[in-house]
């Protein structure tokens, strides 16, 4: 169990305060959300949800990294999404979990009971909102995902993935450079993005090669050069994909 604990902060020092779903509430609003939200801590590899029960509970990923999975009859698994700090857990109106979800790193979720919550996306309009909005954001995500697993390229892939978490695991303001805590393994990787685990060694060590990335550690690795980074992406400047 990860020791990371936000028990006693107020949701104004949240860190994902101004992502996530609370972020268009006013000072009463993020009142009457503190009086029903509770955290949790999960250590890397534990299940935070199984396929098909009850969902009990809704939630904002406040650090760390967890992985939606599903589970063929075959026992074969696919990874098909990755949540980040600040995306959101469950669904306000289904009382079934969709997905396995597995922390892949050490977790810290804001929950929220979904009855509760629910009815207070009936009387808090700015919640409601925003929750649309991540809804929305979550659609063209999946859109952009179904273009690079079919049309992109390996090395494609991996600068897009790498690019995703430059992206969202930073706010580097403009910055050419940045350093990443990489969440998954080159094995993880390799699954989340349909290829082997020898390309992903293949593709990563060649942009090693050309200067786009280094690695100063295990899982520690430097994006030298972010704009090389994203045009490794297949994607013009305005985010669709070059053809």
């Amino acid at each position: 169990m990860s020791k990371f604990n936000l028990s006693s902060e107020n949701c104004s020092e949240c860190p994902i305060r101004h992502r996530a779903v609370c972020s268009r509430c006013e000072v009463d609003e993020l009142s009457l959300l503190e009086t029903m939200k509770s955290y949790r801590s999960y250590s890397a590899g534990e299940v935070i949800l199984w396929r098909g029960e009850p969902l009990d509970f809704v939630a904002s990923v406040v650090s760390g990294v967890a992985n939606l999975s599903k589970t063929l009859e075959d026992g074969r698994t696919q990874m098909v999404g990755l949540l980040l700090p600040s995306d959101f857990i469950g669904r306000p109106g289904r009382e079934n979990v969709e997905f396995d979800v597995t922390a892949t790193t050490d977790v810290t979720l804001c929950r929220f009971e979904r009855l509760p919550f629910e009815k207070l996306l009936v009387e808090t309009p700015h919640v409601a909102q925003r929750l649309m909005e991540m809804a929305l954001d979550e659609l063209d995500a999946a859109r952009d995902w179904m273009i690079l697993l079919g049309r992109k390229t390996a090395r494609e892939k991996i600068a897009t993935f790498l690019d995703l978490l430059a992206r969202r695991g930073t706010l580097n303001n403009g910055a050419a450079q940045v350093s990443l805590d990489m969440p998954m393994t080159r094995d993880q990787i390799a699954n989340f993005l349909g290829l082997t685990l020898e390309t992903v060694s293949r593709q990563m060590n060649a942009l090693k090669k050309d200067g786009v990335i280094s690695f100063s550690g295990r899982k520690q690795l430097d994006v030298i050069d972010l704009l090389a980074l994203r045009l490794a992406t297949g994607d013009d400047a305005d985010g669709g994909m070059i053809v």
